[in-house]
């Protein structure tokens, strides 16, 4: 796609606000209020809004790499902070895909450079559930797993936060656990019970 062809999209998409709501863009800078923060993978295939049928202003949305939540990195701990202690979200979804080019990476012996310290996190996850896995003769079923333990560990980094304890205790916020399935185009439910998950942690990981 030629750069100047996303300016002609830009002014179609307004054009097309407007014909349905006058006041569209008018209404949009009063502020934001979405209920859900997203933590997905910044793949280019996976939108969140888009695979969720959602409108901007519903979702706020932190994208990285393998949708990963480790507690050194800045960008997606001031990104639960200001979502929990500040918008008042009530829903926190951390959302893989099958088919993931970081989960892939992960799997394989080879030095990637900068990125080793972040695949690294992935590599924890597969030490922690290394049984499990080692036990999966397939190697496309073995990878499709590790995406999922992968979501499922980085909603246990969700629940070490202190923002998304107090949020806990005080509101009863909620974490998800989902699936993108690039072959079907389906969200898939893991159902993690984060309920069980924090009560499990809170002896080690208790903030509040």
């Amino acid at each position: 796609m030629q750069i100047d062809q996303i300016f002609e999209n830009n002014k179609k998409w307004i054009q097309e606000k407007l014909k349905v709501d006058q006041d569209y863009f008018k209404n949009l800078s009063k502020g934001q209020n979405p209920p859900i923060l997203y933590v997905g993978c910044a793949d280019s295939r996976v939108t969140a809004e888009e695979i969720m049928g959602v409108n901007p202003g519903d979702v706020f949305v932190h994208r990285n790499i393998a949708n990963m939540v480790p507690n050194t990195d800045l960008g997606i701990m001031s990104t639960i902070n200001y979502a929990v202690a500040h918008l008042k979200v009530d829903h926190i979804v951390v959302c893989g895909h099958y088919y993931c080019g970081g989960v892939k990476a992960a799997m394989q012996s080879a030095d990637l450079g900068i990125l080793n310290p972040w695949l690294r996190n992935i590599r924890d996850v597969y030490r922690i559930h290394k049984a499990e896995l080692d036990g999966i003769q397939d190697e496309e079923e073995r990878y499709r797993r590790l995406v999922e333990l992968n979501v499922q560990e980085q909603c246990v980094n969700v629940l070490k936060t202190s923002e998304v304890q107090l949020a806990y205790k005080d509101r009863g916020i909620t974490v998800h656990g989902w699936v993108f399935d690039i072959h079907s185009g389906k969200l898939i439910d893991l159902k993690i019970d984060f309920e069980s998950i924090l009560k499990k942690i809170m002896d080690i990981y208790r903030l509040v």
